[in-house]
């Protein structure tokens, strides 16, 4: 019988940790900071840009998505394209109303 015990390694060091937590709160300060800005239409494409960017560091870094293999983002990616296939199904809903 073996006396080794199992030692997990990080795949990702504290600093780049460290890195991601910091550029997160530099984009939930940009957040906040863009929502006093009028930007007409956009605002909900400036909105969703951020968001997008920072799940994506956390998907990446957090969630070890960076180093995991081709079936796992699949099922990463697979929720994400049905969500885009529902929004663009409700977006050209939009052009074949009728508006009394």
């Amino acid at each position: 019988m073996s006396t080794h015990a199992h030692v997990e390694r990080h795949l990702t060091s504290y600093k780049t940790y460290i890195l991601v937590w910091l550029a997160l709160t530099i984009f939930t300060a940009i957040t906040i900071a863009v929502s006093y800005v009028n930007f007409g239409v956009l605002n909900i494409v400036i909105a969703l840009a951020i968001a997008s960017f920072k799940a994506a560091l956390v998907a990446l870094f957090f969630m070890h998505l960076k180093s995991e293999d081709k079936v796992t983002w699949i099922f990463a990616l697979y929720p994400i394209a049905l969500l885009a296939l529902l929004i663009g199904l409700n977006i050209s809903d939009i052009f074949y109303r009728v508006t009394p």
